[in-house]
């Protein structure tokens, strides 16, 4: 990741206030560029994806906050199940949980990619998002096999959306099947829209797709006031089945 060649400057926060630019001023190179600076309080965050803005940064660099567009979503009942994930799950191969282990994920999350060693999961976001879901707004989904964690997600939940932060597989299929769980838990609660912030072939095979951030935008004000079931992150069955 990189701040470098951007067309014109993002904006720099005051530490003093919550407040943050528009997103339809997020720069155009690099896509969504909007701010910088501030801190990761559960306030400060909260305030961000309440506006569909998100932090994402690397290693010694300051905090970047972040709106794209367009943006890339997946709606719940739209999920795409492969014929091998179907059978993947047709098998109940893999014990699935909601909220046991968030900062076993995240830790797995952050861990170093055969295509890669850098993360944008540092201390500071780990401690930020652990609070987070301390105070009951950051969720993670596990799958385990044998016993042993080997896929999952996690992101933040409010009103009736999930913003999805970083899932992991250390097996095949173990992240889809997580999602797939996901999805399925999520409609039955009464969740509607999953934010899925960046375009990724991965995401996109999952049935993800872009929308303008003016659509994405217009969905957020309709679907954050509204509350989801009142027993939503609660009920937590034991294994995998296909939706």
């Amino acid at each position: 990741m990189s701040i470098h060649h951007t067309s014109g400057a993002p904006f720099l926060l005051d530490p003093a206030k919550l407040a943050f630019p528009d997103p339809r001023r997020a720069l155009r190179e690099p896509n969504g560029l909007l701010a910088i600076g501030g801190d990761l309080s559960p306030q400060r965050l909260l305030a961000a994806y309440r506006l569909g803005i998100f932090p994402w940064y690397g290693r010694n660099e300051p905090i970047l906050w972040w709106s794209p567009d367009p943006r890339c979503v997946l709606f719940p009942d739209l999920l795409h199940i492969s014929r091998s994930l179907q059978k993947t799950l047709r098998r109940n191969t893999f014990e699935l949980s909601i909220d046991r282990a968030f900062p076993e994920v995240m830790k797995a999350c952050a861990a170093p990619r055969r295509y890669t060693a850098e993360t944008w999961i540092t201390s500071e976001v780990y401690t930020a998002y652990n609070r987070l879901h301390q105070l009951g707004h950051a969720h993670s989904v596990e799958a385990r096999h044998n016993g042993e964690l080997v896929g999952g997600l996690y992101g933040v939940a409010l009103g009736k959306v999930f913003y999805g932060e970083s899932m992991f597989a250390r097996i095949t299929d173990a992240s889809k099947v997580a999602m797939a769980h996901l999805c399925q838990r999520l409609q039955q609660w009464g969740y509607e829209l999953i934010d899925c912030q960046m375009h990724t072939t991965h995401l996109v095979s999952l049935g993800a797709v872009d929308i303008p951030r003016a659509d994405f935008m217009a969905l957020l004000n309709s679907l954050l006031p509204q509350q989801p079931a009142a027993d939503a992150w609660q009920s937590n069955p034991q294994s995998a089945a296909a939706p």
